[in-house]
């Protein structure tokens, strides 16, 4: 598949996710994300919100769904959601639920392997489950711990090229990238390509960053849009 770029709005009202979102597509983002802040905030009413603006571009809520997967799948599904998330440290029977809600209500399912004990197998058993997409997941939280203690802080590319060669299907990397770093994972074979916190949004603030962000994502759009995804 060719690229695709997808803003994670990490924003906690909805005013400001719709303008972000407005300015996104204008640089030509595909994508649109209801991030996790923002549905804590606003609910459903983000995701309708999102999908009543920008009627014909795909949505992806991240729930984090870990429990009651199959209703929580099918209320994002009803409020516009296409895509809806789903943790690897759920129990297999929650995953289950959600792919068979994405089934009855036509959204797809991205798959979170984010602090799996093993992260190549957590993506491998969420793509046996039925997710059509894999998100290769470094948390927040853990990053800054890390760094804290002042060790190296871990990145989802350190094993993306494994996770992509584990599944058959789609990866996307999240957690502490650097805009160049966003721009390569194609080169990686993962071609959904997140742009969120702390690279479009101030991560402690949970405001849009300061600075030409329409200028910034038009560039990184282009960039990743110029790409193809070589396969392993």
């Amino acid at each position: 598949m060719k690229p695709i770029v997808q803003i994670s709005l990490d924003l906690t009202n909805i005013d400001e996710a719709l303008e972000t979102a407005a300015l996104a597509l204008r640089a030509g983002v595909d994508w649109l994300e209801a991030g996790t802040p923002l549905i804590l905030a606003e609910g459903l009413h983000g995701v309708r919100a999102l999908r009543k603006a920008f009627p014909n571009i795909p949505i992806v809520a991240d729930l984090k769904t870990m429990d009651g997967g199959y209703l929580e799948a099918e209320m994002m599904a009803k409020a516009g959601a296409t895509h809806v998330v789903v943790m690897a440290r759920a129990h297999a029977e929650t995953v289950k639920c959600v792919v068979n809600a994405g089934k009855d209500f036509g959204c797809k399912v991205m798959g979170d392997n984010m602090i799996s004990e093993d992260m190549i197998a957590g993506a491998k058993w969420l793509e046996d489950l039925g997710c059509d997409y894999v998100i290769h997941h470094i948390g927040y939280d853990e990053r800054r711990g890390i760094a804290a203690a002042g060790k190296r802080m871990p990145s989802p590319l350190d094993q993306l090229r494994e996770v992509v060669n584990a599944v058959k299907i789609p990866v996307q990397a999240v957690g502490g990238l650097s805009l160049e770093q966003a721009i390569q994972c194609p080169k990686y074979g993962a071609p959904l390509v997140v742009l969120g916190a702390p690279l479009t949004i101030d991560a402690d603030a949970f405001k849009t960053a300061d600075g030409n962000l329409e200028a910034s994502l038009r560039m990184i759009c282009e960039a990743v849009h110029a790409q193809d995804v070589p396969a392993f």
